[in-house]
């Protein structure tokens, strides 16, 4: 079926239209990007207005038409770029503004002589400029890292300012050899890939930010509210990972902490004095362990962390490690209270041979529970003999 290239414009100018529409009312249920999906929308809005704009240009006197249309167009790449960029915390609203001031400068001075040069090949440098910074804003977005979507807006941006760099630096050389029938084709090129540009763009935007949401609901779920780290869920689901991977068929380590007394400390201070004891612990555990280590807040005042590697063979000296600072600093933070906090400690190490996760997690509690009755305040290895499976 054919369509020609007027209705194509008309369906590039509705889709953006459309997008501003989606954009706006996604802003309102998601507070978090409320400042990004504005500018988004304004940028979506902005263009449609200078692609309808263009469409008109001749109708005002001289290069007038021509010269605001553009400049309404390259404000919405402008506005894209800056709502793409605040998605990683970076703006470039002086350069935005230097951009286009510069463009309207270059009008003022050569529209006049040569009109269809500027609209056909000069203003499609600065489009060029703003889409390439937009894909690499994208690319570099630290929140969108993993969010494989990201690559095809890096995509649609890079195809964007190749086709305009291409009009901008080749075409005219092209044309001068070939004839004004390249110029055509080209036009007719142009206006196909920006309406898959105003589909792909901002379809593929909001679902970015859909997904980070999504990832950051999923992510509060699986953390503890008070100390941070992950909780029993994401322990045994995360365990489960590491050791049906490549990690489990080397040295394993699982320690189990549970801090003595812990009960009387909220009975005798307070459960605000009993927060602070939890959080010290949990800040305690993850310094002297690392960020690699899978440590979790299982319960109450229970943690696990799961090592594997070197960290799995040293995990004797790490949990030892753990029990002299906590009791050292627990006692320095607790606004002069003087806490006597301490913990209990058990080790399950397996080479190469480790059971699931639960029942791993289940040796650690057996040599646990052997140093709570010892008096606590100590660290016991786990003997290797079947424990009863801990519930998940």
């Amino acid at each position: 079926m054919y369509v020609d290239l007027l209705t194509l414009y008309f369906l590039a100018i509705g889709t953006l239209l459309a997008s501003a529409g989606m954009t706006f009312w996604e802003q309102r249920t998601n507070p978090k990007r409320s400042k990004e999906l504005r500018i988004l929308t304004a940028g979506f809005a902005t263009l449609a207005t200078g692609c309808a704009a263009a469409l008109y240009r001749h109708n005002l006197p001289g290069v007038s038409g021509s010269a605001i249309s553009n400049l309404i167009i390259l404000s919405g790449y402008a506005l894209i770029l800056n709502g793409v960029a605040a998605l990683g915390g970076r703006r470039y609203y002086r350069a935005s503004i230097g951009i286009i001031g510069a463009m309207a400068l270059v009008w003022a001075v050569g529209g006049a002589r040569w009109l269809d040069v500027m609209w056909t090949y000069v203003s499609s440098v600065p489009i060029a400029i703003i889409s390439g910074l937009t894909a690499w804003e994208m690319l570099r977005c630290e929140p969108m890292k993993r969010l494989q979507a990201r690559y095809i807006v890096v995509a649609v941006a890079g195809v964007h300012t190749a086709l305009y760099a291409f009009r901008a630096f080749i075409m005219p050389w092209m044309v001068s050899v070939q004839g004004q029938q390249l110029e055509s084709l080209m036009g007719k090129l142009t206006i196909y890939e920006g309406v898959l540009y105003s589909v792909v763009l901002p379809m593929t935007l909001l679902k970015l930010i859909r997904d980070e949401t999504h990832g950051q609901l999923l992510l509060e779920s699986q953390t503890d509210y008070l100390t941070r780290l992950g909780n029993r869920r994401w322990f045994f689901e995360q365990g489960a990972r590491v050791l049906n991977g490549k990690e489990g068929r080397g040295a394993v380590s699982v320690l189990a902490f549970d801090l003595d007394h812990f009960k009387s400390v909220n009975d005798r201070y307070g459960h605000q004095a009993g927060d602070k004891v939890l959080k010290s612990f949990a800040e305690t555990a993850r310094e002297v362990l690392g960020h690699d280590a899978i440590l979790a807040r299982i319960g109450g005042e229970e943690f696990a962390a799961l090592l594997w590697g070197d960290d799995a063979l040293g995990a004797h000296t790490l949990g030892k490690a753990i029990a002299e600072r906590f009791a050292i600093t627990v006692s320095n933070r607790m606004d002069g209270i003087g806490i006597a906090a301490t913990v209990s400690i058990g080790l399950a190490r397996f080479d190469g041979d480790a059971p699931n996760i639960v029942d791993a997690l289940a040796f650690a509690d057996q040599a646990l529970y052997r140093a709570k009755s010892l008096g606590g305040n100590r660290l016991e290895r786990a003997q290797r003999t079947a424990p009863e499976r801990a519930a998940v």
